[in-house]
């Protein structure tokens, strides 16, 4: 018993030491560029350890401290619009107007999207026509440099930290490169990823491999993904207060640019009916 007591013990300190240890080895967060080079040496370690190899590693190095990121994250004013001036600022007609040729000109395409996924054109047409006024500006700051900024600032650093790792992950998968362009917090593609939402529903639409989020198949078919896995319920409604609203409120948490997504989709839709019948979507 004695022999027992003595090496459970030794394991609890060693348990111990290790948990110290790691938490010696955590990055410390910053509000200003200084201390950013010291940062990223810590951030290297946690990364190895969940896994980023060494293609991400080296965009960790390569990554400069983002001013401009920073200074969009504290001057976002447009969300504190009413949702009519926010819907005016945005362009809602001009997206409903193009989002009801887009989804009249590649029908069988959103069709095919709606058969797997359960989720309706508008849906989809409305966040691409936001996010990206249908690819039109996909962003002009490096993707990698943005997000780890943004973990390595004091702000949201825990808000964060997942899609740092999720953008080194794409690096070293693939999917993007150190050098890719984004928003200024790091989004990606048609759609405005965060990199951890992308690595986790990332879809391969176009079957040659590789989820490429700059390929608009890839990123309307990852949206539709993103939105089923978070609850979406095929055939029921998503304008406030149905059961789908809920679901949009998990792409952007600003309630304005929710309600604003439901109704240009409902425009789009030409007043949304739920369909009957929905085919099971294959898992992704």
């Amino acid at each position: 018993m004695l022999q027992r007591y003595k090496f459970r013990s030794v394991l609890a300190g060693l348990s111990l030491s290790l948990c110290l240890a790691g938490a010696a080895d955590a990055a410390p967060c910053g509000n200003t560029a200084d201390g950013f080079a010291g940062w990223k040496a810590a951030f290297a370690k946690e990364a190895a350890r969940e896994g980023v190899r060494q293609r991400g590693l080296n965009a960790l190095a390569d990554a400069t401290y983002a001013s401009s990121t920073i200074a969009a994250d504290r001057n976002q004013k447009s969300f504190r619009y009413s949702l009519d001036k926010f819907m005016q600022v945005r362009g809602a007609n001009t997206i409903v107007a193009q989002g009801r040729k887009r989804k009249a000109r590649d029908a069988a395409f959103y069709a095919s999207l709606e058969n797997r996924f359960g989720v309706p054109a508008g849906v989809l047409l409305a966040i691409h026509g936001m996010e990206t006024g249908f690819g039109g500006f996909m962003g002009d700051s490096a993707v990698v440099s943005a997000i780890v900024t943004l973990t390595y600032d004091c702000r949201r650093s825990d808000f964060f930290r997942p899609h740092a790792i999720g953008a080194l992950r794409l690096v070293d998968n693939g999917s993007i490169t150190a050098r890719t362009k984004g928003a200024k917090h790091g989004e990606l593609g048609h759609t405005q990823f965060l990199p951890g939402n992308a690595l986790t529903y990332g879809v391969d639409g176009t079957g040659d491999g590789r989820v490429d989020f700059y390929n608009l198949t890839d990123a309307m078919a990852s949206t539709a993904n993103f939105l089923r896995q978070k609850g979406w319920q095929p055939g029921k409604g998503y304008l406030e207060g149905q059961p789908n609203f809920a679901v949009i409120q998990q792409w952007n948490a600003a309630s304005v640019y929710q309600k604003a997504i439901a109704i240009m989709a409902a425009r789009i839709d030409g007043g949304y009916t739920p369909r009957r019948r929905v085919k099971t979507p294959d898992p992704v």
